[in-house]
């Protein structure tokens, strides 16, 4: 007897396809789906499976009375309305553990790419340049990174780097990290305005952390830093960004994830912005696959079929 309609709107590895078939549901597979589309797709379902290409709000739960859980590829629950869904006793299920090693393995990419200067040099070689000296490379050894949201990706990238030496800052407002004898906990962000030479974001975005990058933080800083965004794009205020790389302050960043995407979906002004800072020897982009890879697809997809079909 079929357990239902689960709409499928993500991604996802064949196995949880399988392992929802063989459960009893019957699937609605539009991993291309729309906002507007899910309205019609979602009306007889009792499942969603989603990533960050639907909201699943008050609006959108109200049209699927059937709906009993929620699964969520990766981390980030911002996506679901979480208080309306349990007065609604509809099940929320993330899967945080599955994406996070891919996670920080891309900053650490990103970071070394960045400091060896690896991007650039390697396109100036493609033109017909061999440029040394310009392309003179820096060393993470005896550097300060400041870790901000220690949950599944920072803990990660704090374990990537713990072989090169540098001195780690952990802050997490929401809680109290294990002492380790790798990190220094930070009650507060101030120790990592005064030694940081990196900062990391690993944060959700809600109301404190909407533009946490913002001039007020840049200015805290002591020293010229580097930015590392593998978290959400709306964590940082594009201008802002743009203001302090000119300026110096900011030497240079790492960006997985913008504020408006894709570039498709970006107002003039923003794209204007976005391609200049793209420009630049000393930004990098790449377009939100921190969490991509073949092998998180595949946990990601593990995790939720468990605990959907414990």
């Amino acid at each position: 007897m079929s357990q239902g309609k689960v709409l499928i709107a993500a991604p996802v590895h064949v196995i949880l396809l399988e392992g929802l078939t063989n459960a009893g549901y019957d699937l609605i597979i539009a991993d291309d789906i729309t906002q507007q589309k899910a309205f019609d797709l979602i009306i007889d379902c009792v499942g969603v499976i989603t990533s960050t290409r639907l909201q699943l709000n008050k609006d959108l739960i109200d049209v699927a009375p059937k709906l009993r859980f929620i699964g969520r590829m990766g981390s980030g629950m911002e996506v679901i309305d979480l208080t309306y869904a349990a007065a609604r006793g509809i099940l929320c299920y993330g899967s945080p553990e599955g994406n996070c090693n891919a996670v920080g393995e891309h900053a650490l990419g990103m970071l070394l790419a960045l400091t060896k200067r690896i991007t650039w040099s390697n396109q100036e070689i493609k033109e017909g340049k061999w440029l040394r000296e310009e392309n003179r490379g820096i060393e993470l050894e005896g550097k300060t990174m400041g870790i901000i949201g220690y949950g599944h990706t920072g803990k990660s990238f704090v374990k990537k780097l713990r072989g090169f030496d540098m001195n780690i800052l952990v802050y997490d407002k929401y809680q109290v990290p294990s002492k380790e004898p790798y990190i220094e906990i930070c009650e507060n962000l101030t120790p990592i305005f005064e030694k940081a030479d990196f900062v990391s974001f690993h944060v959700p975005i809600q109301n404190d952390t909407h533009y946490l990058f913002n001039e007020s933080f840049v200015l805290q800083m002591s020293k010229p830093f580097v930015l590392i965004n593998t978290s959400r794009g709306e964590v940082v205020d594009p201008a802002v960004l743009y203001k302090f790389i000119h300026s110096g302050k900011l030497k240079a960043a790492c960006m997985d994830v913008w504020e408006d995407e894709p570039l498709s979906k970006m107002s003039i002004e923003a794209r204007k912005t976005f391609d200049q800072l793209a420009k630049m020897p000393n930004v990098i982009f790449t377009p939100h696959i921190a969490g991509y890879s073949y092998e998180a697809l595949y946990k990601m997809s593990v995790i939720l079929l468990e605990r959907i079909t414990k």
